[in-house]
């Protein structure tokens, strides 16, 4: 318990693919994602992580059929409506990292209301990342940046890896230091690209309705019994 991850970053990928193993439309899927998402919010809270990072919906899967993402929104709506009071009681602060402007209306106001509603609690900080793509993010702040360079607010040489990383969505935040992705995947799919530079990383099998609290556990456990070193080596008593 002296080594459970500050921020914990999740890419929840097999929402699809368990529902088609169990012969069952890609909604079911989804819905089944929403019921794990709960169960890992909870464990999260009580283990002491202090930021919880999930992977919603990402500016790729626009490309996905239209139905699928009616789908997704209205779950990742019904989901912050159902959840509001119970995360609220357990003083957790509900944020969004992304674009929100293209999120359908009523989506957006929920999560609107949510982030108002816990904006001054002082728990576990929820980070939804909705439309969210790590090179758009990127990019955003490179031209930010720009931007306040011409306008005279910061000098060229002002520029450090420290002042960039006030222009991304997670400027509030550590960087993860626990990145779980589920269903075997070996990929990041532009997922916090800048911010998982030094992650620990842990793949597992399970799609993503089965990672339940036991399998975080033991990702978690997988984390503590890794060295970090970013890019040093390991101490040699002499």
């Amino acid at each position: 318990m002296t080594r459970i991850p500050k921020h914990l970053a999740v890419i929840m990928d097999g929402n699809g693919r368990w529902a088609q193993k169990r012969g069952m439309p890609r909604s079911v899927g989804h819905r089944a994602g929403v019921e794990a998402l709960r169960d890992i919010v909870r464990l999260s809270d009580s283990l002491g992580v202090q930021y919880l990072t999930v992977y919603a919906f990402s500016t790729e899967n626009w490309k996905r059929p239209r139905s699928e993402i009616g789908i997704l929104m209205s779950l990742l709506k019904e989901y912050v409506i159902k959840e509001l009071d119970e995360l609220h009681a357990n003083n957790v602060r509900i944020r969004v990292l992304g674009d929100m402007a293209n999120i359908p209306e009523d989506v957006r106001a929920a999560y609107v209301i949510a982030c108002e509603k816990t904006k001054d609690n002082k728990g576990l900080v929820l980070n939804v990342a909705l439309n969210y793509g790590s090179r758009a993010e990127i990019t955003q702040a490179a031209k930010k940046i720009a931007q306040d360079v011409l306008q005279g607010s910061i000098n060229y040489e002002d520029i450090t890896e420290e002042l960039f990383e006030q222009y991304l969505f997670t400027r509030d935040c550590p960087e993860p230091e626990l990145l779980v992705r589920t269903s075997g995947e070996m990929r990041l799919s532009n997922f916090l690209l800048w911010q998982v530079a030094y992650s620990e990383i842990v793949v597992v099998k399970e799609l993503w309705p089965d990672f339940n609290e036991k399998s975080l556990l033991e990702a978690i456990r997988i984390f503590q019994n890794r060295e970090r070193r970013f890019g040093g080596i390991k101490k040699v008593e002499e």
